[in-house]
């Protein structure tokens, strides 16, 4: 796709877009407001501002009813300027609540449930309808079953009407141009007809449809510009945001294929679209990728791992089953099977990281080992560090303060160790294992921390006097 952030399309015209986000979606039989819901990681209402900000919209207006203050804490940090429609009315009486009359140019109106949408999609209708000369255009899309949508009548070619399903002839109903609910307009235009939008019809709501009605009464040019399918597609039911989950998440593998990267199984890999991957990596089927994660070339990621928000560079392999999450991973480092790298970790370059391991802020030092069943959290480890089975940091004191554990390079650590945080163990140390140590250890140094060890020889309950006892203590 073209890169629209780098190079912002010309418009003859300032270009100001207003996104309908006020209802509630009953129909998604949630308390959240349907443009909350998220379409691949991402909610459907922050999709469409985004894609409104990469064309150059001077302002993204963004109309808010139900759920307001979340819709708020979705769409302003992205520079969306939320107004409040106070009593939902109808699409017509939406728009006036954008209280457009301040805006200058052209006014592009789309849907907050549109997640499909692009902005080479908003491009392609903004230069038609300038294209056009129009005053007034309502965008379509030719649908091989157009359902309930409303159809575009055209006459010579030239739109004469938008008639509703429920409204349609049989004849009418055979048309495959609908109304995908999205309008082009000229500020001034828009602004002359809005207030001649009348709610006479039986639910008594004001509908942008009679916009295209009353330009032409008014002698106006008006047009139906024709958009690619998927921007019709609005969603509002569960079915439909997994529908079009699906449909993203497909898009984005499509593109990682295309520029290299080896995805086993399309159909049953889900990758936000934010994530980049670098060529010749390979992904596994069910492997879940999201967030800002950045992924080298010649990385391996195996089936069912969870990555998100993670930094993985070259030659990265991540075995089956392992869960990643805000931490970067260094170059030919291997993780898992079954591995948990938690927030604020990093794993150091050709280190390992096997199988039951969790790491929680913890900096894992270059050629370092962790084989299995281990918690490090809190915690530096140096370099060609060997961690043996089963070592715990004890860091989450009784006063609910968290203490950090440092081990030295080259160090040693026998399994069954405990670290009881604050502490440090220098470098080149040895850890006797099952200690539990509570004091620093210098550098190369062995600590062993046990309980004296009893063993009684020929040992018989019943017969007491037969007993020799030899103690070992360390």
């Amino acid at each position: 796709m073209t890169n629209l952030k780098a190079n912002k399309p010309s418009f003859s015209l300032e270009l100001n877009v207003i996104v309908l986000a006020a209802g509630k979606g009953t129909r998604m039989s949630s308390p959240l407001p349907k443009v909350a819901h998220p379409v691949a990681g991402t909610p459907m209402i922050q999709r469409v501002v985004r894609q409104a900000k990469d064309i150059g919209a001077k302002e993204v207006r963004v109309v808010v009813g139900y759920g307001e203050a979340l819709i708020r804490q979705l769409v302003e940090p992205l520079g969306g300027i939320c107004k409040v429609q106070t009593s939902q009315q109808g699409t017509a009486d939406a728009v006036r609540s954008a209280q457009p009359q301040d805006l200058t140019g052209m006014v592009l109106i789309l849907n907050g449930d549109h997640p499909l949408i692009t902005a080479e999609d908003l491009v392609g209708i903004v230069k038609d309808f300038e294209q056009g000369s129009y005053d007034v255009a309502v965008v379509s899309s030719i649908l091989n079953q157009p359902k309930s949508y409303g159809r575009i009548v055209r006459s010579g070619g030239e739109l004469q009407a938008i008639v509703e399903a429920k409204d349609a002839s049989h004849e009418t109903l055979k048309i495959q141009e609908v109304n995908t609910g999205i309008y082009v307009a000229r500020a001034e235009v828009l602004n002359q007809l809005l207030p001649k939008i009348k709610s006479n019809n039986a639910q008594g709501e004001y509908y942008l449809t009679d916009i295209i009605e009353l330009c032409k009464q008014d002698g106006g040019s008006v047009g139906a510009v024709k958009a690619p399918k998927r921007v019709s597609f609005g969603v509002n039911n569960q079915q439909e945001l997994a529908q079009s989950t699906r449909i993203l998440y497909r898009r984005k593998a499509k593109q990682l294929m295309d520029d290299g990267v080896v995805i086993v199984d399309p159909a049953n890999t889900y990758i936000d679209e934010s994530v980049e991957i670098g060529q010749a990596s390979v992904i596994y089927p069910n492997v879940m990728i999201r967030g800002n994660t950045k992924i080298a070339p010649y990385c391996v990621v195996e089936s069912s791992c969870v990555i998100s928000s993670a930094q993985l560079d070259e030659g990265v392999i991540v075995k089956a089953m392992s869960h990643l999450e805000n931490c970067i991973i260094r170059e030919r480092a291997e993780l898992g099977p079954y591995a948990r790298i938690r927030p604020e970790s990093e794993v150091g370059k050709e280190a390992r990281i096997g199988n039951f391991v969790e790491l929680k802020k913890v900096k894992f030092g270059e050629g370092s080992k962790a084989g299995h069943l281990t918690y490090l959290g809190d915690a530096e480890i140096g370099k060609n560090v060997n961690i043996g089975c089963g070592t715990i940091t004890c860091n989450y004191a009784a006063d609910k303060k968290k203490y950090r554990t440092e081990i030295g390079d080259g160090s040693f650590i026998g399994s069954d160790s405990q670290f009881v945080a604050p502490i440090k163990i220098g470098k080149n140390a040895i850890i006797g294992s099952g200690s539990t140590i509570t004091k620093d250890v210098p550098d190369n140094a062995l600590a062993v921390a046990r309980g004296k060890q009893v063993v009684k020889e020929n040992y018989k309950p019943s017969s007491p006097s037969n007993l020799k006892t030899t103690s070992l203590e360390n």
